[in-house]
């Protein structure tokens, strides 16, 4: 059974380790194995948003759930970051930066039970591709909410400041375009 406290001990006392990444790694494929033990632990995804589960200057754990056919533009995390789906899918396109903007250098779809780890320079942005919704745990190595961060505009891609409120609002629209009463089951 899943139980949050002991995951976040565990990943806590793995961040603290010689190899870090891969224990956490490790500990998150481990987790979405058994998607049935989140869902009970956590709830069925049914509302888009990024939903703090454990937070430290070390280590940040996020749930973040994408409503159906739900984008979020390029950004970076400007720290290491593991991501483990444990319902739906997401499809991740990779960018190289290219002076002030970025181009596409590469792309995967993580599916139920895949588990990917992004380094701390990866700009990516994501997609929930299916009318239903999808369900992530996020690892980040250190206060996600704290570290400066920059995002690249959709249509230029032209780089720029994060702003956490355009983040928020494109959870809020995602949410009223798609309520979990109107998706596929």
């Amino acid at each position: 059974m899943f139980n949050l406290d002991r995951f976040a001990e565990d990943c806590l006392d793995a961040q603290r380790g010689s190899d870090s990444q891969q224990a956490i790694r490790a500990l998150l494929t481990e987790a979405v194995a058994t998607p049935n033990d989140i869902i009970t632990a956590l709830g069925e995804p049914s509302q888009a948003g990024v939903h703090k589960l454990y937070h430290t200057e070390e280590l940040t754990i996020l749930n973040v759930v994408w409503a159906p056919l739900m984008t979020i533009r390029p950004h970076e995390h400007n720290m290491v970051a593991t991501i483990g789906i444990y319902s739906g899918r997401e499809d991740n396109i990779f960018w190289r930066r290219n002076g002030n903007r970025i181009e596409a250098a590469g792309a995967k779809a993580l599916c139920l039970g895949d588990v990917e780890t992004l380094g701390k320079d990866i700009v990516h942005s994501v997609t929930n591709p299916i009318e239903k919704f999808t369900g992530a745990l996020h690892i980040y190595g250190g206060d996600f909410f704290e570290v400066e961060r920059h995002e690249w505009e959709p249509e230029t891609l032209t780089e720029c400041a994060y702003d956490m409120e355009n983040t928020h609002r494109t959870f809020r629209e995602a949410n009223e375009r798609y309520p979990a009463s109107a998706v596929k089951p």
